[in-house]
């Protein structure tokens, strides 16, 4: 099997120091998951020029929306999708590329919020993706639910899987690529394989290389 690029993610901004902890520590990251918002004793949001370093190292974003504690209900995921949508054009992501909801393991998840999530995203140019554990909580079920009700939803969104969990890594000791997916069709293109790195604040990732052309 194709070895997956390699990349982390990060609650906090990346500066110049936390992207040569990274380099020092880990590997030279293809891209960056980082959250569109702030969330209070979350995530610190995106900025204009945080993207702009990011981009100048080489690196692509991966935009990831979080500010929701559930995603159950077809109108609350509408909302959702219109948020999202709504920071990527503020901070000037442009068409065609994904953003990722941010769905914990611990999270209630019904069809309908993803259904919505992909149904409202899709239409404005954007490409639905969905962070999610398949392995645990009702996420696995409620997204074949939602695929079942509207092949679109396997045609259209993009997971990123967060299972298993074998552990942080350098780049050269990441595991082969083999995320954990739904028990139904889904393109599974990224892979948060390890949480918490002991050494610099990220976690760290592989993807498919189709993955690098949907992301800024």
């Amino acid at each position: 099997m194709v070895r997956g690029v390699w990349g982390v993610d990060s609650a906090q901004i990346v500066t110049d120091q936390l992207f040569q902890c990274v380099r020092t520590e880990h590997g030279y990251p293809k891209f960056w998951g980082r959250y569109l918002v702030e969330v209070p004793n979350v995530s610190e949001g995106l900025t204009r020029d945080e993207i702009t370093r990011i981009r100048n190292y080489g690196v692509k974003v991966l935009p990831i929306y979080n500010a929701f504690r559930e995603a159950t209900g077809y109108a609350s995921g509408q909302v959702a999708a219109r948020n999202a949508v709504f920071h990527a054009r503020r901070l000037g992501i442009p068409k065609n590329k994904l953003l990722f909801a941010n769905i914990e393991d611990f999270f209630a998840v019904d069809a309908a919020w993803i259904a919505a999530w992909v149904e409202t995203l899709y239409p404005t140019g954007y490409r639905p993706g969905l962070y999610a554990d398949p392995t645990k909580g009702d996420f696995a079920a409620a997204y074949c639910e939602a695929v079942g009700r509207n092949n679109q939803v396997a045609v259209q969104a993009v997971i990123w899987s967060a299972a298993p969990r074998p552990g942080t890594t350098k780049e050269q000791k990441a595991p082969r690529y083999q995320p954990a997916a739904p028990p139904c069709s889904a393109n599974v293109w990224a892979w948060q394989y390890g949480r918490d790195a002991d050494v610099c604040p990220v976690d760290t990732n592989l993807a498919d290389r189709r993955l690098l052309d949907f992301l800024y």
